[in-house]
């Protein structure tokens, strides 16, 4: 959750009155069964609305784009990460510790087309009781991973912690996490699994220094590294092929507004392509990402965004739940 970064400065604040995409006041904060399926609604928004026909930035390939809404929950929002199988299957965290699960449709083009399936659950703690009711402190979810055996791994920021959700849908233990000094709000923003070092491994990543640890649930975490956040914050990470990695930043000016970047590396640590996204692309406060190989050395990347639920500090924003696509060829 970065509420810091919505538009809502004076410079822009006409603007966030515009094109809000929150959801209206009078939807249910759950869905009537809570956990059961819900319907989401997707408009498809263009790479640039500057330039409907631009449909690359470098070598990265627009798959297209959509909007996520819904009219049965005020709780489909605050996507901060989210993590898509080969087969198209989604899972996201919302900051207010909602799980979403979807499959990813695609059109005849193979372009991102909607969600289908979808359904929101409201995690618990290790007690059973519903982590949204103990507050912010307690909810704040910002990253998420899935180990070999369907372990969700899910990183928390303000009470700094990480949970392992069981396969079976059962109570969370805690996991181990890194002894590390955590600025408020500013902690484990990043999570991915590690397979290469174990079925019960993870990586996770703090959100302003880039300070990188290795966990496993059998023994404890370790630091990993440190990759460069060059003046802005690591909000997400996955693995790439060939021991590679996708990292994404984000930061935010109330004058240029959002500046997301996502770097690839190969697996010495070498930057090998970056994606900027800055207005006037559609853009937003996107603090997630997922890496999923499409064959024949391209890579497909999903990208989300947290619209912080359309309000700040009571003002109401122009933030959107952006679900994004890319493709990437090497080379």
């Amino acid at each position: 959750m970065r509420k810091r970064t919505a538009r809502w400065a004076a410079a822009v604040a006409a603007l966030a009155l515009a094109g809000c995409a929150s959801a209206p006041a009078s939807l249910p904060p759950t869905p009537v069964s809570y956990g059961s399926a819900i319907t989401i609604d997707s408009q498809p928004v263009p790479l640039d609305p500057t330039d409907a026909a631009r449909t690359s930035l470098g070598a990265f390939i627009y798959a297209g784009g959509l909007v996520l809404t819904s009219q049965q929950t005020s709780r489909l929002g605050g996507l901060s990460d989210l993590k898509v199988e080969p087969g198209g299957g989604l899972i996201a965290i919302g900051d207010q510790s909602d799980l979403l699960e979807a499959r990813i449709l695609l059109d005849a083009q193979g372009r991102l087309a909607g969600l289908a399936d979808a359904r929101i659950t409201a995690l618990r703690d290790v007690t059973g009781a519903d982590l949204y009711a103990g507050g912010q402190e307690e909810y704040d979810s910002e990253g998420i991973a899935r180990l070999a055996d369907g372990t969700l791994i899910v990183t928390f920021e303000q009470h700094d912690r990480i949970l392992a959700f069981p396969p079976d849908g059962g109570l969370p233990r805690p996991a181990p996490a890194p002894q590390a000094s955590f600025r408020h709000n500013k902690g484990m923003e990043a999570a991915m699994a590690a397979p290469e070092a174990g079925p019960d491994a993870y990586r996770v990543g703090l959100e302003n220094t880039g300070e990188l640890f290795l966990c496993r649930l059998s023994t404890g975490c370790a630091p990993d590294g440190r990759v460069d956040v060059e003046g802005s914050e690591l909000v997400a990470m996955d693995a790439l092929p060939g021991g590679g990695r996708a990292y994404l930043f984000r930061s935010f000016s109330p004058l240029t507004g959002n500046l997301i970047r996502l770097r690839l590396t190969d697996r010495e640590g070498r930057t090998v392509d970056t994606l900027e996204l800055r207005r006037p692309l559609t853009v937003d406060n996107i603090e997630g990402v997922a890496a999923v190989p499409l064959g024949g050395g391209r890579i497909r990347f999903y990208l989300v965004s947290d619209d912080n639920f359309g309000t700040f500090e009571g003002r109401k924003t122009d933030q959107r739940t952006l679900l994004l696509a890319f493709d990437w060829s090497p080379g």
